[in-house]
């Protein structure tokens, strides 16, 4: 019997969570374990995107939103199944990324929560808040933080 049966990974479709998602694809292939890839987010205006995404530029991708979760997790579920990962399911979550990746793990029990360290060493996330330091407090399974940036 493997230690993992049911992996959670959340992706906002930046390069920093997908190196998270290969990392729990990889994981949950050795194991032989199913692969729950999540993407959190809120449905938005799309004036109020183009607005937030001139401010923010390089890190648009993360206006609440912007970018098709269809899309992202499609490109998740390519890249798990590349370093295989056979047995994948994608779920795409109204909500705020904490607590949708939370409540997530609770309603597919599962063992194990992959999130990327993005924000965690950042000023802003030392001072608010960063989703892997707030998964890692709150989560009730294991939880692997991936270095995904440096």
């Amino acid at each position: 019997m493997s230690a993992y049966r049911t992996i959670v990974v959340g992706t906002d479709g930046s390069d920093s969570s997908y190196k998270a998602v290969e990392k729990a694809a990889s994981l949950a292939g050795d194991e032989g374990a199913q692969l729950v890839i999540a993407c959190a987010y809120y449905p938005t205006d799309e004036r109020d995107v183009g607005a937030a995404a001139d401010v923010l530029k390089d890190d648009a991708y993360q206006v609440r939103g912007s970018a098709p979760t269809n899309d992202i997790l499609r490109t998740a579920r390519e890249k798990a199944h590349a370093v295989g990962a056979t047995n994948i399911v994608e779920r795409s979550i109204v909500g705020a990324p904490v607590d949708s990746l939370l409540q997530l793990v609770v309603d597919v029990d599962a063992d194990l929560l992959v999130i990327g360290n993005r924000g965690l060493n950042s000023l802003t996330g030392r001072l608010l808040g960063s989703v892997p330091s707030d998964v890692a407090r709150k989560s009730r399974s294991d939880v692997l933080i991936v270095h995904t940036v440096r």
